[in-house]
């Protein structure tokens, strides 16, 4: 059997992403090394297109990994991660991704492999945002507040010592950050958060 007849039997003929039964062809995961059943999944053209073109992102389309991410085939888990964390850097990102990040749980090797898969994009991000000591920040991560902050338009002060989880960076902002502090979305500026665990 060819690889693309094992994944056409192990997908049922489906995206193993979104789950559609349109234009599915083989895709490997990069950084593949056999291309043959265990490091490629079989995906649509939308999936795919947007995989390869990130500004072309449809938030909405991959909410289909809320189930696809449970998937028992590593590949499927690694391409998940990935899109998910893709997702959580969105400027435009709900949450969701985060949420769901947060809970898939992927073993030391699998981890590695998404993250490289992950390393290009990340290499070429010129911005940093660090925190008051220079640690490096990243979207997702928990922060805490060194001082009280007045919230404009919101009506309360953030008080020092608050939790800041699931962070999401301001992406043309190297000093802004944005966290929900008392149910409310607000940027926080990077010089008063330092990065916490």
């Amino acid at each position: 059997m060819t690889t693309e007849e094992i994944l056409q039997q192990r997908s049922n003929n489906s995206c193993e992403l979104c789950a559609s039964d349109k234009d599915l062809a083989v895709y490997p995961v990069p950084p593949e090394s056999e291309q043959g059943e265990n490091d490629s999944i079989y995906l649509c053209e939308t999936c795919r297109s947007q995989i390869e073109n990130p500004d072309s992102i449809n938030l909405e389309h991959w909410r289909c990994l809320n189930n696809s991410m449970w998937s028992t085939v590593p590949a499927v888990q690694v391409v998940a991660w990935r899109m998910l964390k893709q997702l959580s850097r969105h400027p435009d990102s709900p949450g969701w991704p985060q949420d769901l990040l947060d809970m898939l749980y992927l073993d030391d090797e699998l981890l590695a492999w998404a993250k490289a898969g992950l390393a290009e994009n990340t290499d070429s991000e010129e911005i940093k945002h660090l925190d008051s000591n220079g640690a490096q920040l990243s979207a997702g991560d928990t922060v805490t507040l060194i001082k009280d902050l007045n919230v404009k338009g919101a009506n309360f002060t953030a008080k020092r010592g608050t939790a800041v989880r699931g962070i999401s960076l301001v992406a043309d902002n190297p000093e802004q950050i944005e966290g929900r502090v008392n149910g409310q979305q607000i940027v926080i500026l990077t010089k008063f958060v330092k990065k916490s665990g």
